[in-house]
């Protein structure tokens, strides 16, 4: 285990932060100011508060503001502007566990079409040998699309070589185990160039795109309304998704496509991918999780400067047209506390954690949980997901909103825009 990231989780929150942004004199994000708080150290982009006073705010239902005569001498404090809103996807929109069943089902169903009798467990253990031959930093940094390409292609052959072996044993009169090395090695070249290249992908577009059209029929119920209420409330935002995993929104035609614009995706960048897993499981430095957090921030200014063009206007990073001065605010929610609070938050996002209530079927306290039970899908090393719990640990002082159904997620973003 990686002892700087032990002693993260150990120290003072504003250390917390560090967990998550190593090295930043290099190359410092430009960051909305009033996300980046009010002191910018040469080694972070923004500290944590302290705890006492980061505590996150649980939203439970429709928000509730203080009195004002609760406390009549507070100065009014003026509402933010949104400027962009990111998402995770992944048990944050919908529930990843009957979304890869479903897409696993079909993918049974495509290799029979094309002759093969296999099952997905068969796909899942070869994908966990695979990372595993490939050694600790290389087998990890490998991306899903990666993996699961080479364990479809190796169980295929591994198919056809068992074929071969019992033509030959039958031609032969003979068992199997009895064949010598000279036919086994022969065997072995034949499966290889017997697996065509387009039919491995094939099967595994189908698996995609079950994927995707699982993840319309599963959304969370409340999801599509939450984000209709914040588009109409903040309709200039720019609202993204940032993913670990294989899904995109934009790709999701009937329900999350109109809603968004545009989507990053750790498998988009391998170089920041090698980069972050490196330090992960370093002992000389911390896991930079800001790489794709900094992309998208990159997405948005783009976006952002291409809507300004098109409607005439000026502005600074993110825009400044209501005149208040203030850059708009970046908000960023996901599921995941390492992933999502600590990435985007060391990056200068607000943030808000989908701890959604148990109905919602969320993976993620399961995975990282002291009573932890990996799912069978998953593929990640144990040492991987014993770091994944401390950078948890780490992240929980950088919660800025907590809440635990989607309904009130509207309300939560208001809160964070009037400095709540």
């Amino acid at each position: 285990l990686c002892p700087c990231l032990l002693a993260t989780a150990a120290i003072a929150s504003h250390h917390h932060a560090e967990a998550f942004s190593p090295q930043l004199q290099s190359a410092p994000l430009p960051l909305p100011r009033s996300v980046a708080g009010a002191t910018m150290s040469s080694t972070s982009l923004r500290l944590a508060a302290d705890a006492s006073q980061s505590s996150a705010t649980t939203i439970e239902s429709s928000s509730s503001s203080s009195s004002p005569s609760s406390q009549p001498d507070a100065p009014q404090r003026s509402t933010k502007t949104l400027g962009l809103l990111t998402f995770d996807l992944d048990d944050s929109l919908y529930p990843i566990e009957p979304v890869l069943r479903d897409a696993n089902e079909v993918f049974v169903r495509t290799m029979k079409d094309y002759g093969y009798d296999l099952e997905i467990d068969d796909i899942v253990e070869a994908g966990k040998r695979i990372r595993e031959e490939a050694g600790p930093v290389r087998g990890t940094v490998m991306s899903h699309t990666e993996v699961r390409l080479e364990a479809i292609r190796r169980e295929m052959e591994r198919a056809m070589l068992e074929k071969k072996l019992m033509e030959c044993a039958e031609d032969w009169a003979t068992e199997v185990e009895s064949l010598t090395a000279p036919i086994r090695q022969s065997a072995e070249r034949w499966a290889r160039s017997a697996v065509s290249q387009s039919v491995v992908e094939s099967i595994y577009s189908a698996w995609e795109r079950e994927r995707h059209h699982s993840a319309e029929r599963h959304l969370y119920p409340e999801i599509i309304d939450a984000l209709r209420k914040i588009k109409e409330e903040h309709p200039d935002a720019i609202v993204g998704a940032v993913t670990d995993g294989k899904a995109n929104p934009m790709l999701m035609v009937f329900s999350l496509a109109p809603f968004f614009d545009f989507c990053m995706s750790w498998e988009d960048d391998a170089a920041g991918r090698t980069e972050f897993f490196k330090e992960l499981g370093s002992v000389d430095g911390n896991a930079d999780l800001q790489w794709i957090y900094r992309a998208a921030y990159d997405k948005y200014t783009e976006i952002a400067e291409t809507n300004r063009e098109m409607k005439g206007t000026k502005g600074g990073k993110g825009g400044e047209e209501d005149g208040s001065g203030d850059d708009p605010i970046w908000i960023h929610a996901g599921d995941d506390l390492a992933y999502d609070v600590g990435g985007s938050s060391s990056c200068g996002a607000r943030t808000v954690l989908l701890d959604l209530d148990a109905e919602y079927g969320q993976t993620a306290k399961l995975r990282f949980g002291r009573d932890a039970k990996s799912p069978s899908w998953n593929t990640a090393s144990e040492d991987e997901l014993e770091n994944r719990r401390v950078m948890n640990d780490a992240a929980e002082v950088m919660v800025d909103k907590r809440v635990g159904r989607l309904s009130v997620l509207p309300d939560a973003i208001d809160e964070i825009l009037k400095g709540g």
